[in-house]
């Protein structure tokens, strides 16, 4: 194989390797002979497993970065389903090895896979702002969106343990998730008050954030009777 050829194969085994077992477990040996190559010859395209993994990693980082690109069209709802559809994809696709690859590694990791795996919050980070065509947030919003963006990596690490509950309903329940919280910081905050205002406009009958509303709504008690109007008042 030609230099450029050989490298983007050992980063693919690699790759695939790290995504079936954590890095720790996972030896230059075990991706030489899963390359069909020799020792040396990893070595000689690169310097250790270090170098390796901090490049799987960001072939791994601009992979799930991609993810978050979706056209700015359609309700707000729909285009974040298909991202977490397509999140989710990534997750499953990286089997075990998925909380390795997203926090850089335990031992083997570097300050370099660590900013990579940033770049990537940064990015979904980005992605969700001009969808929601926010160029300057101010602190509540940006709060909404970094905490969307964790709790989604999250509960994809938790869904990866032993996945109990179906990816469907976790894709749309984050998708909900994302409505929840800057409804509760719309509260306080008229930069997302103006947003949420924006999204529900645009929201259709069947969509996935009316969705969300009709449940919301199953929850809910009946309206009290106002004070005085008892049916067994008198006077």
């Amino acid at each position: 194989m030609a230099v450029e050829e050989r490298r983007e194969q050992l980063i693919a085994v690699a790759l695939e390797m790290f995504s079936q077992r954590s890095p720790e477990r996972v030896s230059i040996d075990d991706i030489a002979v899963a390359a069909g190559i020799s020792r040396p010859l990893v070595y000689h395209y690169f310097p250790g497993k270090h170098s390796l993994y901090e490049a799987a990693v960001r072939r791994a980082a601009d992979g799930l970065t991609a993810r978050f690109v979706e056209p700015h069209e359609g309700p707000l709802g729909a285009r974040l389903l298909r991202v977490m559809q397509r999140y989710f994809d990534f997750v499953a696709e990286h089997g075990p090895g998925f909380a390795a690859l997203l926090r850089g590694g335990a031992t083997v990791g570097s300050s370099h896979t660590g900013a990579m795996v940033d770049e990537v919050r940064q990015a979904a980070y980005d992605q969700v702002l001009a969808h929601l065509g926010v160029s300057s947030p101010g602190p509540r919003l940006a709060l909404v969106v970094r905490s969307w963006v964790g709790l989604a990596e999250t509960t994809a690490l938790t869904w990866q343990d032993g996945r109990k509950i179906p990816r469907q309903e976790l894709e749309r329940q984050l998708v909900h998730g994302f409505l929840a919280l800057a409804a509760v910081s719309a509260a306080y905050d008229e930069q997302t008050a103006s947003v949420v205002r924006d999204i529900l406009e645009q929201e259709p009958s069947d969509g996935v954030f009316e969705e969300l509303r009709k449940r919301l709504n199953g929850l809910l008690p009946g309206d009290p009777a106002p004070p005085g109007n008892s049916e067994s008042a008198t006077g």
